[in-house]
């Protein structure tokens, strides 16, 4: 059995827009640590990983693990029902191959309940990359989320450069140029290197498709290498986070 009761309904929101922005269908993994969601791009450009730990629930129950696939579309669309005021229950019943969603008011405890059929499916784990990388900063979601719109007016190309403690993030093309300058408490909250310098190249596009979780987080965490995946992490309520992992650009 699983169940679990999440307070945070209106950050789930963004949650469930970012999977469905990601997939047609959404694979959970239930454990007894967190709810899990592993997404791989069909071109393996991109590993999302939107993770929820038990602790962070109101109430979670699993026998043991558990996995299940629901329509994203289906999912977006009824979590979007949710209010402020709602508590977010999941009930999944493997007998009808159902997961049930429900939403209880928290001041007069009345529920309304939906249904989602669960879609046979086998179950394959993606691993996370267990990758050292050199450079971390950390933004403010809005900040990085005006980075990357800059980025995009610019060309195609990302260049992130760590040298002489700063982070360099830059594009450009024949006739255009983009390049900022970031240090720590300028405007980074966090900025660390156990290398002297780092320099990898990202897809724009694919740094784009990150911009879905900012509305739902006030921080933004970035790792890099040279000629690494870069791992950007975004922190939702009540300790849980997205992680997208991207493949560099290699020359």
């Amino acid at each position: 059995m699983f169940r679990a009761s999440y307070t945070a309904t209106t950050k789930f929101k963004y949650i469930a827009q970012t999977i469905a922005k990601l997939t047609d269908e959404a694979p959970f993994y239930a454990t007894l640590d967190a709810l899990e969601v592993r997404i791989l791009s069909p071109d393996k450009t991109t590993l999302t990983i939107v993770k929820i730990p038990s602790i962070a629930f109101e109430e979670y129950e699993v026998d043991e693990e558990k996995f299940f696939v629901v329509s994203s579309d289906e999912l977006n669309k009824i979590v979007k029902r949710g209010t402020r005021n709602d508590i977010l229950i999941f009930e999944l019943d493997e007998e009808k191959n159902q997961l049930k969603i429900i939403f209880r008011n928290k001041k007069t405890g009345i529920e309304r309940s939906f249904v989602v059929e669960t879609k046979p499916r086998t179950m394959e784990k993606i691993p996370e990359p267990q990758l050292e990388l050199g450079v971390t900063a950390r933004f403010v979601a809005d900040d990085y989320k005006h980075i990357i719109r800059d980025l995009k007016i610019i060309g195609e190309e990302a260049i992130f450069q760590y040298k002489d403690g700063k982070l360099y993030i830059m594009s450009h093309t024949q006739q255009k140029e983009y390049r900022g300058e970031f240090s720590e408490g300028n405007p980074l909250t966090y900025l660390s290197a156990t290398v002297d310098q780092a320099r990898a190249k990202y897809s724009v596009g694919l740094l784009e498709t990150t911009l879905k979780p900012v509305q739902a987080s006030k921080f933004v965490t970035i790792s890099f290498d040279t000629d690494k995946p870069i791992k950007i992490e975004f922190e939702v309520a009540e300790g849980g986070y997205i992680i997208y992992w991207i493949v560099p650009r290699v020359e």
